[in-house]
């Protein structure tokens, strides 16, 4: 019996000293295989690559500036007007196609005054151009329901009188409104259509936020919770500057107020007129605006020959307009000096900075903007002479007048406007014709002086990506010799969201991967 209850003893033993042999194998393997950073010293444990390349104050970041693009419509046209003054009973509604109602309307005029001696060296007449203004602003601004438009653009001049219904709004025919035509100024004029420069931004430039720029607001908005950090991305004010625009005083704001198409900027250089006028709800997204003329004309100085250019942004595309007008003349060798013309005016066109803001992208000449638009009477003539092209223009031949028509020839063999471009002509020469007729000068007479060749001396041009041409037409106005001629472009823009408030798409994923690595796991000795 004692030898029997022994072995019972002994078996019991085997099998507890089994199980405990069991236990500790298993409690060996289980903390052989548990993760290091429970066992070892900070100084021993080994970090995860992933964990190492996380930064986690950067998980709270917005996204970064994302970029749109957006089509607008612009409208330019240009027109030599041959010194003539305007009537308030000229309709500019035809010539502005207001019906198609465009984003922004450029309006370039030469010889807005006659290029007397006077006007050119002593003093400019701006008469005229407030008159222009007032005609334009007009046009743009009456209500649709009394638009005249015809489906005939440009339609003449109409000679015939018109109803009351047809004619305007009661508020052209005001008292106030007949003053001015009697007695007009363009400085007083300018400030009731121009946009309160306080509505204007210097720069609108999206802050790209630098590591240490955007660690630096951080900790201060953090140390300071008063702070209201939308403060720091949004672009300072606009101030204009008083050479650039016009006089700094506050614009009325009965008649602005009623207003679709705001005035931008405007400028006028002897006989040269150029205007930028915007849709209303655009002026918060324009910027960088600066004016600079150059005079190409009497000494190669003198204001009656040059050019006007308006340099702005919308939204974060640059812009630049140029009116021109170059020299004359249809002798051979004539085309050599506007060659030098263009030359000089992209030489010496120079906008000045605006601020000292390195992420502030204001270009300062005319072939750095992203869309350059150059209109004007060029000048340039057919290579033909006047018997030549009399006849194929009676021949409708215009294929052939066009391979003869001098800028075609200078800019083909790359002499002139360089990298700009030029719509197809299905036009008939703008130049020159008798006064109030449809007949070109010389036909009515034997006489070699008053006789001109026709040319197209008028013309728009463009330079830059994302532009696209609708249309290239003339006018049939007969109030001056020359034909005015107008183009509308289909013109991308870049429009940049700050994204405020938005996040990259997976942040919360990713913070929820880094939580499942950065806290310690407990494993339990009996899973």
């Amino acid at each position: 019996m004692n030898n029997r209850g022994d072995n019972d003893d002994q078996d019991h033993y085997r099998v507890f000293n089994d199980f405990e042999r069991r236990m500790a194998s298993r409690k060996k393997s289980i903390l052989d295989n548990t993760s290091p950073m429970i066992w070892k010293t900070v100084s021993e444990r080994k970090s995860s690559p992933g964990i190492e390349g996380l930064n986690l104050s950067s998980f709270d970041r917005p996204m970064a500036p994302t970029t749109e693009i957006r089509e607008l419509r612009v409208f330019l046209a240009t027109w030599n007007v041959g010194g003539r003054t305007p009537n308030n009973d000229l309709n500019l509604e035809d010539f502005l196609l207001v019906e198609g109602t465009a984003d922004l309307y450029i309006c370039g005029f030469q010889e807005i005054v006659p290029l007397s001696a006077g006007n050119v060296l002593v003093v400019e007449d701006n008469e005229p151009a407030a008159k222009w203004l007032a005609l334009i602003s007009q046009a743009l601004n009456k209500p649709k329901q009394e638009s005249v438009y015809s489906n005939a653009a440009f339609s003449a001049s109409r000679t015939t009188t018109c109803s009351s219904s047809s004619c305007g709004s009661e508020e052209s025919r005001t008292p106030s409104s007949l003053s001015f035509f009697q007695r007009p100024n363009l400085k007083v004029l300018s400030r009731n259509y121009r946009v309160d420069s306080s509505l204007l931004k210097t720069c609108n430039c999206p802050v790209i936020d630098t590591s240490v720029g955007w660690e630096a607001r951080r900790s201060k908005r953090f140390s300071d919770p008063s702070t209201d950090s939308s403060n720091n991305v949004e672009p300072e004010n606009f101030r204009v500057h008083e050479n650039f625009l016009f006089d700094d005083v506050p614009a009325t704001t009965k008649m602005p107020g009623q207003m679709s198409y705001r005035l931008i900027a405007s400028k006028q250089m002897v006989g040269l007129f150029l205007s930028v006028w915007a849709r209303r709800e655009l002026i918060p997204h324009i910027s960088h605006l600066r004016l600079d003329s150059v005079g190409r004309g009497i000494m190669g100085r003198l204001g009656n020959k040059g050019c006007i250019a308006i340099s702005m942004s919308l939204h974060q595309t640059s812009f630049c307009f140029v009116c021109s007008h170059l020299a004359s003349g249809e002798k051979e060798g004539d085309e050599l000096r506007r060659n030098a013309d263009v030359a000089e005016i992209l030489k010496h066109t120079q906008f000045p900075k605006l601020t000292k803001n390195p992420n502030c992208h204001a270009p300062e000449r005319i072939v750095d903007h992203d869309r350059v638009l150059w209109l004007g009477d060029l000048n340039y003539r057919v290579a033909l002479t006047y018997e030549e092209t009399r006849v194929l223009l009676e021949d409708n031949d215009w294929d052939t007048l066009l391979e003869r028509d001098q800028l075609n020839m200078e800019r083909g063999a790359g002499r002139v406007f360089s990298g700009f471009q030029e719509g197809q002509i299905f036009f008939a020469p703008t130049y020159k014709y008798s006064q109030n007729s449809d007949a070109y000068a010389g036909e009515m007479t034997k006489s070699k002086k008053k006789r001109r060749t026709p040319a197209w001396c008028d013309r728009i041009l463009w330079r830059g990506e994302g532009i696209e041409q609708l249309s290239y037409i003339r006018g049939e106005s007969r109030f001056s010799d020359h034909r005015p001629v107008c183009a509308i472009f289909a013109v991308e823009v870049d429009v940049k969201s700050l994204n405020k408030g938005r996040f990259r798409k997976g942040y919360s994923c990713a913070a929820a991967r880094l939580v499942e690595d950065c806290i310690p796991q407990r494993h339990s000795f009996y899973d």
